[in-house]
């Protein structure tokens, strides 16, 4: 299919456009731990006081194809959505078409799994939370996956039950054991060696975030791997008794046990020669056991033991550390993306980023696809990171970033540029709050220089971001006072954040009337396709999300 984009016979800008995401840069509380807040940061502040060319987007949950919107953005999927123009599935729904059309048993992830669990006395083993809540993992795609691998050859199963109480009713984690151990009883009759081996309540085993606390992933550790824990005939008997001896234990906070056979020996710690699968699809709170797997020098707690395994997440939890190196369901593949269409359009292209954020301002914004649709079209820079610890450089690669960016202007030669620059997110990471706002300073100075090249060579921008981060360091109660440990200190928050991200545009080739639609309420990163390629002189494609550049007298 030709691909070819309609000209406006009206358009609201020309000259270079420069597309530039600040990774990481939500708008956040505004208060003591808020990274960019606290920063010296006038070349945004200024941005967003310009009511006429600024607003709020949202880049998290259902707006980028998350199952719901209590799920943080990452790159990929916001790159994703930046480049596609609309929502692409992401998450549980893609697992639910994988299991649907048996595409999840045909994937590579799984075909080294299945490898692995087909050597003669070797056990597959699943490890998540038990339940049908739909926020974490669902009870019904962890039943295919045990079908389907009894089905593929596996004759030895063994379960690692999360017992949930927060996304279903507590004090209902019975009910679902049962209904577990009904499946198992169904394949043990088809003469599978199936059964659940260990379990515990999922805030107090295994399902730790942020890393707030890793002794609930060392409690979960010693019961999956080691076999230790206390010991019981069965799940259904563990949580009877665990109960009995605490009668207001929630299913939450229930402690970690293992199931013994009759001579007492944990029936399904796990080995060296056995493969292991993480079944929940969003990935917070996998993100530490995943690490307790595969990182050779994880020094968060004593492992005593690190078994030899074929490892793989259901999904890949965290695309900035690619978390785990193996899974079983691919990010979606997505078609006419903006990228693309330009091509097409003989549009002269500079996608810049240094190493960490490279792939998402190539791969990840043309639709997970590899190579430019046009070579001679396109080009692609990658500036090396620093190997420096991010804390001790903040300011990464941002002014080699914005010294090309401003010689790709003065050159003339490119119709787009599209630049990520990592340190709000990659600093972020950190917890340390220092850090992150000395990097959000160097960042806004970065911008500034860009903007001023902008000026010079006549052209329009637009500044957003991907997800939030250094908008929020700390960790947070429920009232959103930060949370603090037991010496008083406030706990750093690591991870993303649920924040809206700005969107800016501006630049002497924009024109006068040019404005953004503030009124449209759901306007997420999703509708940035258009509006680049309407900033561009094009009328967008009619199945984008609309354009949020309007005439505005």
């Amino acid at each position: 299919m030709t691909l070819r984009l309609e000209k406006d016979n009206a358009p609201l800008a020309h000259g270079p456009l420069v597309f530039i995401v600040l990774d990481g840069v939500g708008l956040g509380r505004g208060d003591a731990y808020d990274a960019w807040a606290q920063a010296e940061t006038p070349v945004l502040d200024r941005l967003l006081k310009d009511a006429k060319r600024s607003r709020s987007l949202f880049a998290h949950g259902t707006h980028v194809g998350l199952p719901t919107d209590d799920d943080m953005g990452n790159s990929e999927v916001g790159h994703n959505a930046i480049g596609a123009g609309r929502v692409v599935k992401q998450g549980a729904s893609l697992v639910d078409d994988a299991l649907a059309d048996g595409s999840l048993f045909e994937s590579p992830g799984y075909a080294q799994i299945r490898a692995a669990y087909e050597r003669p006395g070797a056990a597959l083993h699943f490890i998540g939370l038990l339940s049908d809540g739909g926020v974490h993992s669902r009870f019904d795609q962890l039943e295919k996956l045990l079908r389907g691998a009894a089905a593929r050859g596996a004759n030895k199963l063994r379960v690692h039950v999360l017992t949930d109480g927060r996304d279903v009713p507590d004090k209902s984690a019975h009910i679902y054991v049962q209904q577990l151990e009904d499946v198992l009883a169904s394949l043990r009759a088809s003469s599978v060696d199936a059964a659940i081996a260990s379990g515990g309540g999922r805030m107090h085993v295994t399902m730790d975030r942020y890393e707030s606390d890793w002794s609930i992933v060392e409690r979960g550790w010693k019961a999956h791997v080691l076999g230790e824990a206390q010991a019981f005939p069965s799940a259904g008997a563990a949580i009877e008794q665990l109960r009995q001896a605490n009668p207001d234990v929630s299913d939450q906070y229930l402690p970690p046990f293992v199931v013994v056979d009759d001579a007492g020996a944990p029936v399904g710690p796990i080995v060296d020669g056995d493969a292991v699968v993480m079944f929940n699809f969003r990935g917070d709170r996998m993100i530490e056991i995943c690490r307790a797997f595969e990182d050779e020098d994880l020094a968060a707690f004593d492992r005593q033991r690190v078994p030899d395994v074929t490892f793989a997440g259901m999904m890949e939890y965290d695309g900035d550390l690619h978390i785990p190196s193996r899974h079983l369901v691919a990010p979606p593949v997505i078609n006419r993306t903006m990228g693309e269409y330009l091509a097409a359009e003989k549009k002269l292209t500079l996608a810049l980023s240094e190493t960490h954020k490279y792939g998402h301002v190539t791969y990840f914004w043309n639709g997970n696809r590899s190579g430019a649709f046009d070579p001679t079209l396109e080009t692609y820079e990658e500036i090396p990171s620093d190997p420096t610890a991010f804390e001790a450089a903040p300011e990464m690669r941002a002014a080699p970033i914005a010294d090309r960016t401003i010689a790709a202007l003065a050159s003339k030669e490119f119709d787009l540029i599209r630049i990520n620059i990592a340190n709000g997110d990659m600093v972020g990471h950190t917890g340390d709050l220092a850090a992150t706002i000395r990097a959000c300073a160097f960042v806004d100075a970065q911008l500034g220089r860009i903007l001023d090249a902008v000026e010079q060579a006549g052209g329009i921008f637009i500044v957003t971001a991907d997800h939030g981060n250094c908008d929020d360091m700390a960790l947070r109660n429920k009232d959103g006072s930060p949370l603090r440990g037991p010496d008083g200190e406030v706990l750093p928050r690591t991870s993303h954040t649920l924040a809206k991200v700005p969107l800016c545009i501006g630049g002497p080739g924009l024109s006068d009337d040019a404005a953004l639609d503030t009124d449209r309420e759901d306007a997420g990163l999703k509708n940035l396709a258009a509006t680049t390629l309407a900033l561009m002189g094009f009328v967008p494609p009619a199945d984008y999300e609309p354009s949020l550049v309007v005439h505005k007298s």
